[in-house]
């Protein structure tokens, strides 16, 4: 890939002209490269603006330099930079010329007025310097570059400071003697005849540069056709950010709110976009070598037809029930985030189109009136890669059970409540289990374990043996996944009749009748551990109930 400096040179010669836009950052860069300029322009007037400064050399060449590299850094474009008088004399020049050279920086242009300058168009004091000065200057800007594809520009000022046409030719002339690479003539006239007139009347070989901020009527194909090379739109971007910004945050003042100016401004997914938010997430995957970690939940189902929510859930899915002002399943997304846990899976049935996700894959179960959860938990399994949480989009947790869960260091543990045994009764079936306690009873032991071997999950076992609840969540290491694929091929071809455990058919299947398959099988399940901690959420009561919990955090909170 060629250098910037390259690719300005090649430009000149391709292009009959080149379109050039001013910016001051990182984020002006990036949109003039999306809209398919040929470069860009590191306006002294918009980096003197960002600091609130007036264009006037007061701003150090460091400053100047700073905002230019990072523009630069932002783009693929080459960048030219307005550098003003050059920072000093020609020595000043010279050190200029190897910074802005060594930040990879296209090319610089340099205007024969004195120091300390003001802009072009403020009225007053417009001094320049005197041309042996000035070539002085362009001669040691030239001997101290590096690169021979990096260019110098010289700026003649004599028509803005009304010293007429015949003193900016004879600096053209000069300017070009002295070896710069093009002139920018500029102008104030309210149309382009003046800049017309000198390339008329100029008879150099060097190519000329315009600014048209007065002149705005014209085209850049017009320009052209007089022999303009290069124009230069050198802050028409912060113009328009000033006016567009200073009407938004008026109205926002005004309303009290910024739901009036939301549908005019940029929405946040586009800012991300311009960011490359996408592109770092790429990255993250290929390079930091973090176990990734991913969660999956099926939410096809249609909610329970003995639940009393219905008037709450108006027609949609269990998992979009609003809860103190965020969806059940935004509750669980922020948790399991909270925990490290960002690539989130979710497989939407009933009520998919209902379904409203921020950041988190929606997958389809189109099958979910006839099929169970093993079903929508591998209606998503080309996009499960190794270690992953699998969590019911009816319960509601806390992180606590997450982060335990995730140090498990078996291929497949489920999170097993001891609470079960002395909770009342609840109108529902239970998915039970039965795992081996080595405790003795009433003993107190200081190293518990906490991870149990799983025997039996279903919810018509023995309740005599039953010790603990399933609570809907499990972590599903790589090896267990694939362990889970094998076996659940195996059990299509040997159940394709008939009842499949406690499912009427294998399509059927529940999450528990595919674990209870798999310890049949000799495969080895655990169980975590916990005792309360969570919430399903089936009736009004427990609706009523996980509301009432989380408006009492949000008051404890706003005391504090």
């Amino acid at each position: 890939m060629p250098s910037k400096t390259a690719k300005l040179r090649q430009l000149f010669q391709a292009k009959p002209i080149l379109r050039i836009m001013g910016a001051h950052n990182g984020l002006g860069a990036k949109l003039i490269e999306r809209n398919h300029f040929d470069g860009i322009w590191a306006s002294g007037l918009e980096i003197s603006t960002s600091y609130a400064l007036p264009d006037a050399n007061i701003l150090t060449m460091t400053e100047n330099l700073h905002a230019a590299t990072m523009i630069n850094d932002a783009t693929e474009l080459p960048v030219i930079c307005d550098c003003d008088t050059g920072y000093g004399n020609a020595f000043n020049v010279q050190h200029m010329v190897k910074k802005y050279e060594a930040a990879g920086i296209a090319a610089v242009v340099i205007e024969d007025k004195l120091f300390p300058k003001v802009n072009s168009f403020i009225p007053g004091r417009q001094e320049l310097a005197s041309v042996e000065e000035f070539m002085g200057k362009i001669e040691a800007a030239k001997n101290a570059q590096v690169d021979p594809d990096f260019m110098v520009f010289a700026r003649i000022e004599a028509l803005i400071a009304g010293w007429g046409m015949d003193e900016a030719l004879r600096r053209a002339y000069a300017y070009a003697e002295a070896g710069a690479d093009g002139l920018v003539i500029h102008s104030k006239g309210a149309t382009p005849d003046e800049i017309y007139e000198f390339i008329q009347k100029f008879k150099g070989k060097l190519p000329v540069i315009v600014i048209p901020t007065t002149f705005y009527g014209v085209t850049a194909d017009e320009l052209a056709s007089h022999g303009v090379k290069m124009v230069i739109y050198a802050n028409q971007g912060l113009r328009a950010s000033i006016r567009a910004m200073d009407e938004t945050f008026k109205k926002i003042r005004e309303t009290g709110s910024t739901a009036s100016v939301e549908k005019q401004i940029t929405p946040m997914k586009e800012v991300f976009e311009i960011q490359g938010m996408h592109r770092l997430k790429d990255e993250e995957k290929k390079y930091l070598r973090k176990e990734t970690i991913q969660a999956v939940i099926p939410a096809a189902g249609d909610p329970p037809a003995a639940s009393d929510l219905g008037p709450v859930l108006n027609k949609g899915p269990l998992c979009m029930l609003p809860i103190c002002g965020k969806t059940l399943i935004d509750r669980q997304m922020d948790t399991l985030r909270s925990c490290g846990i960002s690539d989130i899976l979710v497989v939407g049935g009933y009520s998919a189109s209902s379904i409203r996700l921020e950041q988190a894959t929606l997958f389809q179960n189109p099958n979910f009136h006839k099929t169970g959860v093993v079903h929508s938990l591998f209606s998503a399994s080309q996009a499960i890669r190794g270690k992953f949480v699998m969590t019911y989009s009816d319960i509601i947790f806390d992180r606590m059970i997450v982060e335990r869960l995730l140090l498990s260091p078996y291929d497949i543990t489920l999170v097993i409540d001891r609470a079960y045994q002395t909770l009342p009764r609840r109108e529902k079936n239970l998915d039970l289990v039965i795992a081996e306690n080595s405790d003795e009873p009433q003993t107190r032991r200081l190293d518990r374990q906490p991870f149990l071997p799983v025997r039996g999950i279903g919810q018509k076992l023995p309740k005599q043996k039953v010790n603990y609840e399933f609570i809907g969540m499990a972590l599903i290491r790589e090896e267990g996944w694939n362990k889970i694929k094998q076996l659940w091929n195996q059990a299509q071809k040997q159940f394709q009749k008939g009842s499949f455990y406690e499912a009427e058919n294998i399509e059927q299947a529940d999450f528990n009748d595919l674990i209870q398959y798999m310890i049949d099988q000799g495969e080895s399940v655990y169980g975590m551990e916990i005792e309360h901690g969570w919430s399903e959420i089936h009736s009004m009561e427990d609706y009523e109930r996980v509301n009432r919990f989380f408006r009492e955090r949000v008051d404890s909170l706003s005391d504090t």
